[in-house]
């Protein structure tokens, strides 16, 4: 059938668009300060507030698409998004900027479980693991592709371009989900946890901003920790409020099913230990370099190739090995490509650093796949909502980790 050919693209368009907004920003920063006559460093507010937006709503997606409606939701988010892009482009001052960047957030954090949840509903599960593949492809391919476009754009045209570009591209996907995706919603919407949402907005806003900021000295130390402490707490609470609550926002028992606590647990780590890399890379070229914005997002693009370059092998290596197999194998293969780019220093051939990058991005491309495909290998339809929420909370949560541990250990 067509339509079950072209979800997973519409899906994969709209993370896409999600995924190279959230670092398509970071080499525009110094331009965008300049224009709204603002500092950089407090520019990066802009980032932060984007982060907490996203942390707090992400709880929320789940039970929203089963009262509303997956498509419903899906739309409305994607309009939400395109909505902050434009008001990101129009901004003359640095509030202005940070509050359109918290809408984007906000679209954001309902479109990622959203499109999964459409995906998981609408696509045999034996087709699932192709499906996944388009779907982690923006997941690698808008991270690297992100500082290329907004170092060109921001050089060559101007830095407004980086968020305009997201309207047609939005609109497009609005049009397509409009006509090829089905509106699937649950029959009976579980009762809405306000009290779980505001346990867990808040625990996961201020491990997430918290966490984010640890070592940048965006804010002094001791705020930084308390809002951790804070986050901590109330994720503590959270978790002794959803033993009690039949219907908790964020549900935690699903971890009883060994796929998904595979997935959620072992993903978590995995991310926690690799995901800094589209973030601290393009920085360690341009400052241990001495390479342009431009220059280093060329290298860095590197990992996309290498995920595209998996994407038709993927099916072949998890039929012949199995996922269990594949995922511990492939771990240690990706955790020693992360490895070699400690001999990243200034003198090493720019050849050797491509090729790292080049069969790194090929095996995240196998892990990230087949993580996101085993997480709902035992999910009955009644808890795909909810198994989405907290895959999408673990990988936030664990990115955050990886940021700040990044960040620290860089100094």
């Amino acid at each position: 059938m067509l339509s079950n050919k072209i979800v997973p693209l519409i899906v994969a368009v709209a993370l896409f668009m999600e995924n190279m907004d959230s670092t398509v920003i970071a080499t525009s920063l110094p331009a965008i300060a300049a224009d709204i006559g603002t500092d950089p460093l407090a520019l990066k507010l802009a980032i932060t507030s984007y982060l907490i937006s996203l942390a707090v709503f992400l709880p929320v997606s789940g039970w929203t698409a089963d009262r509303f409606g997956a498509r419903n939701v899906f739309r409305l988010a994607i309009l939400v998004f395109i909505s902050g892009s434009i008001g990101c482009a129009l901004s003359q001052s640095l509030t202005q900027f940070v509050i359109a960047r918290m809408v984007e957030g906000v679209g954001g954090a309902m479109m990622t479980p959203v499109a999964r949840l459409i995906l998981v509903r609408t696509v045999d599960k034996r087709e699932l693991v192709v499906a996944m593949i388009w779907v982690t492809i923006p997941a690698l391919f808008g991270p690297m592709i992100g500082p290329v476009l907004g170092g060109f754009l921001t050089t060559y045209v101007s830095w407004h371009w980086i968020f305009i570009i997201n309207v047609p591209i939005g609109l497009a996907g609005i049009i397509l989900a409009t006509i090829y995706i089905e509106d699937v919603k649950a029959e009976a919407p579980d009762p809405f946890d306000a009290r779980g949402a505001a346990l867990a907005g808040l625990g996961i806003a201020g491990l997430v901003f918290g966490g984010s900021t640890l070592g940048l000295k965006l804010l002094p130390t001791g705020i930084v920790l308390a809002m951790i402490a804070i986050g901590a707490a109330s994720t503590v609470a959270f978790v002794l409020h959803a033993r009690r609550t039949p219907y908790p926002i964020v549900d935690l028992s699903l971890l009883k099913f060994p796929t998904l606590h595979a997935a959620v647990v072992g993903g978590f780590f995995y991310r926690a230990g690799i995901g800094c890399l589209p973030f601290l890379l393009p920085l360690a070229l341009q400052l241990g370099f001495g390479l342009t914005a431009f220059e280093s997002g060329l290298i860095t693009v590197s990992n996309v190739f290498g995920a595209l370059g998996m994407k038709t092998i993927i099916p072949i290596v998890l039929r012949r090995f199995g996922f269990r197999s594949a995922l511990v194998v492939n771990a240690v293969i990706s955790a020693a490509m992360v490895a070699l780019c400690a001999t990243f220093v200034p003198g090493v051939p720019f050849a050797w650093i491509v090729g790292v990058l080049l069969v790194g991005g090929f095996f995240r491309s196998l892990q990230y796949t087949s993580l996101n495909t085993v997480a709902y290998a035992d999910i009955d339809a009644r808890y795909m909502s909810r198994a989405t929420t907290l895959v999408a909370v673990s990988q936030q949560l664990s990115l955050s980790v990886s940021v700040a541990l990044g960040a620290s250990l860089s100094k």
